[in-house]
């Protein structure tokens, strides 16, 4: 976006409302990080040149100089309702102001009416209980903690190009190798084709995919499982919808070997699909332990497992502890993200909106060959760029070079996929119609920059 607006912070060198410097030039904050920030964190960089945040506003971002963006990706899918919404700062300052934290070993009322909350807002006839963690990938590690411990088995199977975080145990289950590091990791587990309709193993469909299942569990495990993970769309692997008829084909198989079946809705959940609070539900499944993080807290560190209560019962006789897990603010945060969803008709609107901008990248998708894919399900869209369109080779160089171009068009994106060719778009919730146009014409410009290129 071309218009800007002044910085937050007061000039290039400033101070807080609290008093402490902070230097907004942009040599300094990147001199900064590169110099005091470790290797493994520091390498977590997408453009050329950094892009550096000053503050948001609902669906929108400044940068350190005042320029605008609209925000499509929500920071890695973590703004569920908006910047800066009056709801959540209240519920923040107000928690923040009587106590900043207490323990899980004592008792607090609003982590216990955010747990009551949560549960729900999932399927009835289970009886749900909740283990508060920090972070997605903690939650991941307890799920398969918990799997394990219900069922007396070690066996899990994963999905090829799932991503369930970068812990030990999470990198164990995760599909795709720019995420695992280089050291030995928790075993037991075992991959499958995933169902990718456009570019699986086994082309479209569902039963090939099902009968490689039944081959691993036969050929490649004891034949007794702990468990089933998968995401019912993949988010960094690309936004890849998994098929109707896999996942109840799945919990079948995975059930009947003694498993139990956990979906990982971290990236999908919290009313982002439209058509469903939980992305699973459009399958009409009935999971056993569903982890959930991201836009649970809209930025505040906070994520959760919500299992069957026989599941987690199994765990009772030893506690696990996360120092930080149930924070009254994060859950006071949880609490106003559940309130700001359903008053504000943000599953609807993440519905409505999605469709529109699903219908401007099949549009550029029209005249543009050097779109292979188009595929999402409400706020988590992408499209995937090939090189040919029949022998779908990745086209990975020209979607770095469009990767920039959105950026300069004032778009904030992310390049995903296995191939490093999809380009992922998941915008805030409160993302309007009247976004729609800006989009299809900042994209529009991106795309024909990148013809020009290639011409």
């Amino acid at each position: 976006m071309n218009d800007t607006a002044t910085p937050s912070g007061m000039g290039s060198l400033g101070h807080n409302s609290a008093g402490f410097p902070v230097d907004w030039s942009t040599d300094a904050i990147v001199e900064r990080r590169n110099r005091y920030y470790a290797a493994s964190q520091r390498a977590f960089v997408p453009y050329k040149t950094p892009l550096i945040f000053n503050h948001g506003q609902g669906q929108y971002l400044w940068d350190e100089k005042g320029n605008k963006y609209l925000d499509c990706l929500s920071q890695n899918l973590t703004i569920s309702v908006g910047y800066n919404h009056p709801v959540m700062n209240q519920a923040v300052i107000e928690q923040l102001q009587a106590i900043q934290h207490a323990t899980a070993m004592f008792y607090h009322p609003v982590p216990a009416h955010f747990a009551e909350e949560l549960v729900a807002t999932m399927p009835a006839g289970e009886e749900w209980v909740v283990h508060f963690t920090n972070s997605g990938a903690e939650a991941i590690d307890l799920a398969l903690m918990m799997a394990r411990t219900y069922t007396g088995n070690v066996d899990v199977i994963s999905l090829h190009n799932s991503y369930h975080g970068a812990t030990f145990g999470a990198q164990s289950v995760t599909g795709v190798s720019g995420f695992r590091h280089n050291v030995p990791l928790p075993g037991g587990v075992r991959f499958v084709p995933n169902p990718d309709q456009y570019r699986g193993d086994f082309g479209s469909g569902v039963d090939p995919y099902l009968m490689a299942l039944d081959r691993t569990i036969q050929c490649e495990t004891p034949g007794r499982l702990a468990g089933l993970i998968l995401e019912p769309i993949q988010g960094y692997g690309g936004i890849v919808p998994l098929p109707v008829g896999y996942l109840s084909g799945a919990f079948d198989r995975i059930r009947a070997a003694g498993g139990v079946c956990i979906v990982d809705e971290v990236q999908a959940g919290f009313a982002r699909t439209g058509e469903n609070y939980w992305s699973f539900e459009y399958h009409d499944v009935m999971p056993d332990i569903v982890v959930m993080a991201k836009g649970i807290g809209n930025g505040l560190p906070l994520a959760a497992v919500v299992a069957k209560r026989e599941v987690a019962e199994s765990m009772a006789e030893k506690f696990l502890f996360h120092t930080y897990g149930g924070n009254p603010v994060a859950c006071a945060a949880g609490r106003a993200v559940l309130r700001i969803i359903e008053e504000e008709g943000l599953q609807e609107n993440a519905r409505k909106v999605g469709a529109e901008l699903l219908g401007v990248l099949q549009d550029l998708q029209k005249s543009h060959e050097i779109i292979g894919d188009v595929r999402g399900r409400g706020l988590m869209m992408a499209v995937e760029l090939v090189r040919d369109r029949e022998t779908r080779e990745p086209a990975a160089e020209d979607l770095a070079t469009l990767f920039e171009f959105t950026r300069e068009e004032g778009l904030v994106m992310s390049k995903s996929g296995t191939y490093r060719n999809v380009l992922r778009m998941c915008p805030p919730l409160c993302i309007q119609m009247e976004d729609v146009d800006f989009f299809a014409s900042a994209l529009g410009k991106a795309f024909d920059r990148l013809a020009g290129t290639r011409a």
